[in-house]
């Protein structure tokens, strides 16, 4: 069968991928740890399940209109302003199915082909991709682990070209847990604004802040940023909801037109039932946020100093999200593994322990580990690493 050219280039979702072979090996019968997987390890809070019954039962089971329920837009509305201090009106918010079909509809309602779209590295896997299947061109700016894996404007300044079209910025970020300051943003918006670049700011991991650390998003800055500014977000991560598909863009009116039309020839409305628990989740009780941010941050402090003492790996330590991203290339080599990747899968067969590499995230000596898990998996994985360490280095 001769495939669309399309889709030829798009590489599979590693951590998708890496989640389904750990899926394979528990099935037949292995004791797996998988570190691989971007969900909270909480049940969605009951409060919002009920929710979604009740919405059920009273026969809310029918379409919807495309871009989401004016009582959703109108909760989505009232998040930003709580949350930001943003005003929004309905005619600029979008509900797609999840975050990541949000940013799909975008990039294909913003980008001609040839556009560039500039994403700094290491980045989600999925936003190259996605580019490229809108007939874009990513652009990638390298980060490293001096600059805590941030961009500058002299890193624009070095890919901006007169197809620029876009810049993403992930705060906090999958995978490094980094995020920008509002110091820090203030030369990105400043430049964007004089370049005519609009800013594409996820923002899915905000709630999950750690160690004092804060979230401040860069549409904040001004009216003007704002204007320019596409706001990504969702209660996938926030409220452990990412089985229900739920997010959301906030942005110009004329773009988010753009993005129904689009949906309204592709998947139509999200599930009606999951956006009448999300109406629960964003104008009920908060509570359940913090508890699970607390979490977090607990397995994070007491992870981070027994990963950074293994041989040869550093690591940035996270503010938020929940993912490590070590660089392991040192003890892959004393290993006796050339590439990364043959490590990772080296580990999960010897040693069953599921990581993804970060070759998908455009940093191939790296690698990802979620400590969306208990202390106690998360204890158990790094034994079995350290392990498998000290058997290949021998």
């Amino acid at each position: 069968m001769q495939l669309a050219k399309r889709v030829e280039t798009i590489t599979p979702s590693s951590t998708l991928a890496i989640t389904a072979k750990a899926g394979e090996l528990k099935a037949q019968g292995y004791d797996v740890i998988g570190l691989g997987a971007g969900q909270p390890d909480f049940n969605t809070p009951d409060y919002i399940i009920d929710a979604a019954m009740e919405a059920v039962k009273a026969g809310h089971t029918k379409y919807t209109p495309t871009a989401g329920l004016p009582e959703l837009k109108e909760a989505i509305i009232g998040k930003l302003k709580r949350d930001q201090g943003f005003t929004y009106d309905k005619s600029q918010i979008i509900v797609g199915n999840g975050a990541k079909h949000v940013l799909y509809l975008l990039f294909q309602a913003l980008l001609n082909p040839g556009d560039e779209v500039i994403i700094p590295a290491p980045f989600w896997v999925s936003y190259p991709e996605q580019v490229k299947l809108a007939g874009g061109v990513p652009v990638e700016i390298t980060t490293t682990e001096l600059n805590h894996f941030k961009i500058s404007v002299e890193d624009l300044e070095g890919a901006t070209t007169s197809r620029t079209k876009a810049l993403i910025l992930n705060s906090p970020s999958n995978p490094t847990g980094m995020i920008y300051s509002k110091e820090e943003l203030e030369p990105i918006a400043d430049y964007c604004l004089k370049h005519d670049i609009l800013i594409i700011s996820d923002e899915i991991y905000e709630k999950l802040v750690y160690n004092g650390n804060q979230f401040y998003s860069i549409a904040q800055l001004s009216e003007n940023v704002k204007a320019q500014t596409v706001v990504i977000n969702g209660v996938s991560k926030s409220h452990s909801m990412t089985g229900w598909r739920i997010g959301y863009a906030a942005a110009d009116a004329q773009l988010v037109k753009a993005m129904t039309n689009v949906a309204s020839h592709s998947t139509s409305n999200p599930a009606s039932v999951s956006q009448y628990a999300t109406i629960a989740a964003y104008n009920g009780p908060q509570e359940s946020i913090e508890k699970m941010r607390q979490a977090f941050e607990k397995r994070l402090n007491e992870v981070y100093p027994r990963l950074t003492a293994l041989p040869g790996v550093t690591c940035v330590k996270p503010q938020g999200a929940f993912y490590l991203f070590p660089n392991i290339q040192k003890t892959s080599d004393a290993c006796g593994f050339s590439q990364v990747t043959d490590w990772v899968a080296a580990l999960l067969d010897e040693e069953k322990v599921a990581v993804v590499p970060g070759a998908g995230f455009g940093m191939p000596e790296y690698i990802r580990l979620s400590y969306a898990t208990s202390l106690e998996n998360l204890n158990h994985a790094l034994d079995r690493i350290e392990h498998f360490i000290t058997n290949h280095m021998q």
